[in-house]
């Protein structure tokens, strides 16, 4: 699979870049020879490869996700640049019809 200098333009308009002539050879040389190592991984036997999502064996380092107390509300009011009757104030985020 070879990709084409007009392709190659066509990438680079939906992206907004304007590439000289001397950069859309170049891309276009890099793009196909990428492109023909891709294909070179389809020559592969992997008949008797497990599919993985990683090479590697990783496993959640994430704590579980459970009901613990959280700060008093006099401690984090103190940090807000603005609040009332214990509640934080911030600017509106939505406009009113």
């Amino acid at each position: 699979m070879a990709i084409s200098k007009k392709e190659v333009e066509h990438v680079a308009n939906l992206a907004r870049l304007n590439l000289t002539d001397e950069e859309k050879e170049t891309f276009t040389k890099q793009l196909d020879a990428i492109l023909e190592f891709a294909n070179k991984l389809n020559e592969l036997d992997t008949e008797y490869v497990e599919p993985t999502s990683h090479v590697l064996p990783i496993s959640n380092v994430l704590r579980e996700d459970e009901d613990r107390p959280s700060l008093p509300v006099e401690d984090v009011i103190k940090n807000a640049p603005d609040h009332e009757d214990g509640l934080i104030k911030v600017p509106a985020v939505l406009e009113s019809e």
